[in-house]
């Protein structure tokens, strides 16, 4: 994977022996075959943003569409709640959200709103609290695929596609995760909304052609032995 002549000192030095620890742990020291493994962790790590990504505006829109139901003829938007349903927590997201619009200088329209909601707002939507408020009378049909339609079932997925998000936000090693269940469990949120958009998702989508390209690491070949 790593060019020929490639100074593999330098690479160590630029990249941090701390943050490629994790790489040298699974390389046995190998640093060399560190770096392939962390070439492969980016490579692997933008094929999951990508999918990531439609997954995650595919959630917000299905359950902002069910929000609005819920707000019906109110006057405002769902996001002023005006029932007084949301958390404290939920609350401090919409107020940042807003001001994150103002302060790009655009005008507060809904859409731009809901797309600086970040994706643990949504997933605390599918918190126990909600259950009775929102996820019985509203937030379910927003996975209409999703049988039984079980709050917890909707709640455990977007957790650990959250945490994915935020470990390939933040540059982490995910070399470790069963990263095909990981895969598997965007195609079927995604299936829960829509099956067409799973399709489409999985047409477009380049997580099962990198996975195939994964380097053996020391570790994987003494498990293969």
């Amino acid at each position: 994977m790593s060019p020929e002549g490639v100074d593999v000192a330098g690479v160590v030095a630029s990249l941090s022996p701390e943050r490629l620890r994790p790489y040298l742990r699974a390389c046995d020291g190998d640093a060399a075959r560190a770096i392939q493994l962390y070439e492969w962790n980016v490579h692997i790590s933008g094929a999951f943003f990508e999918a990531l990504c439609l997954a995650e505006v595919a959630i917000r829109n299905a359950l902002s569409a069910q929000l609005a139901a819920h707000h019906g003829t109110l006057g405002g938007y769902w996001y002023d709640d005006p029932l007084s349903l949301l958390s404290t927590e939920a609350l401090d997201d919409v107020a940042k959200a807003r001001y994150r619009v103002r302060a790009l200088g655009r005008p507060e329209i809904p859409g731009r709103v809901i797309a600086e909601l970040n994706f643990s707002f949504w997933k605390f939507l599918m918190a126990r609290r909600y259950e009775a408020t929102l996820w019985t009378g509203y937030l379910r049909h927003a996975f209409p695929h999703l049988q039984p339609q079980s709050r917890h079932v909707a709640y455990a997925a977007l957790d650990s596609l959250h945490v994915l998000r935020n470990r390939v936000a933040h540059h982490e090693p995910i070399h470790r995760r069963d990263l095909t269940a990981d895969m598997l469990t965007i195609y079927r949120v995604l299936d829960w909304i829509d099956p067409n958009v799973r399709a489409w998702a999985i047409s477009v989508g380049r997580v099962q052609t990198v996975l195939a390209q994964r380097p053996l690491s020391t570790v994987d070949e003494r498990r293969s032995s």
